[in-house]
């Protein structure tokens, strides 16, 4: 069938991935109240549109930390792509490198920063990190990611412990036997009940910071009180993201949380979001609205699950479309 929206992609992804990968990727906490709010929330808002107004060249590069892309659209941290398709977050590397635009890699790859980093030289990539509970494992892959070319480092700050999603619990979810988390492999002993520090506070900012010199992302910030610390503690931009209400479900859509971090900030720091972009019309109201630009989680993995880095070409060049033509239709 014509791949006509990211719809048609997550129909697919439904329909030929395994239910226990499925559940995984499509997990929300609780009761999903904040995973679906994250999309509906987009519903409720309206364009004002201007007319007459000459939309004849239009040009929708940006810059993300002084670097272009080449539309505000990047792929946000997410796991296990290899659940989506053999060759994991390679090809991932490979269709952000494509379409010019930036890969954050996840702590939780099951392809290593080396491997991706190989995939995709010169592409623009960020590495998101967890803190854990042995500190030595995160400051490995933090000089790993920089000495491997990364170009920034992007913290998730909600997860001191795992949400509950009742599908994984239920399947009782864990990755296949032939796939590992290939940037935890071999190096350090894993613990197993949490390896994830929940101690962590933002004094914890200034260890990270020295680690290296690499631009710091606050991820998982949905206030305007967290939003002017980060400011205070010298990061370079923040992610406004409810982990896509994975985590805290009640927690708001972050479309809806996006005012509150833009106005706190007032310019001192770029300002992302990720967690419910389905349209490019929904790319146009985050950028309304003051965000600099957008991660996709979930349509990412529908795109490999579709055709691998083809198939996240193609989810990536029909939000690119639809941004331009909302950003047309709109004046």
């Amino acid at each position: 069938m014509a791949m006509v929206c990211l719809s048609d992609f997550e129909a697919y992804a439904k329909k030929y991935l395994p239910k226990i990968a499925w559940d995984f990727f499509a997990a929300g906490a609780d009761d999903c109240s904040t995973r679906d709010e994250n999309i509906l929330a987009y519903k409720r808002i309206r364009f004002r549109p201007r007319i007459l107004r000459d939309v004849s060249m239009i040009d929708i590069r940006t810059k993300l930390l002084g670097t272009d892309i080449s539309f505000p659209v990047g792929i946000a941290p997410t796991g296990f792509h290899q659940l989506a398709w053999p060759d994991g977050e390679k090809s991932t590397a490979r269709a952000a490198k494509a379409m010019n635009t930036c890969y954050v890699a996840s702590t939780y790859s099951t392809c290593s920063l080396e491997e991706i980093s190989a995939a995709a030289p010169g592409g623009l990539q960020w590495f998101q990190l967890y803190i854990h509970r042995n500190r030595e494992v995160s400051q490995h892959l933090v000089q790993r990611a920089e000495a491997l070319g990364f170009q920034g480092l992007v913290l998730t700050a909600d997860l001191p412990y795992t949400g509950k999603r009742r599908d994984d619990i239920r399947n009782g979810f864990r990755l296949p036997p032939h796939m590992k988390l290939k940037n935890l492999e071999g190096h350090f002993e894993v613990c197993k009940m949490n390896p994830l520090d929940p101690s962590v506070t933002w004094n914890d900012i200034y260890w990270l910071r020295s680690l290296t010199t690499l631009p710091l992302i606050i991820k998982g910030i949905l206030t305007k009180e967290d939003a002017e610390l980060a400011v205070r503690q010298g990061v370079q931009g923040i992610i406004v993201s409810n982990h896509g209400g994975r985590q805290l479900d009640g927690a708001p859509a972050t479309i809806d949380a996006l005012a509150e971090v833009v106005e706190a900030v007032r310019g001192r720091v770029e300002v992302y979001l990720d967690g419910g972009i389905r349209k490019g019309s929904d790319v146009l109201k985050a950028l309304a609205l003051g965000a600099k630009c957008v991660f996709i989680g979930r349509p990412a993995l529908w795109g490999l699950a579709y055709k691998g880095e083809e198939g996240l070409q193609d989810v990536l060049k029909i939000l690119q479309d639809e941004f331009r033509l909302s950003m047309a239709l709109a004046g």
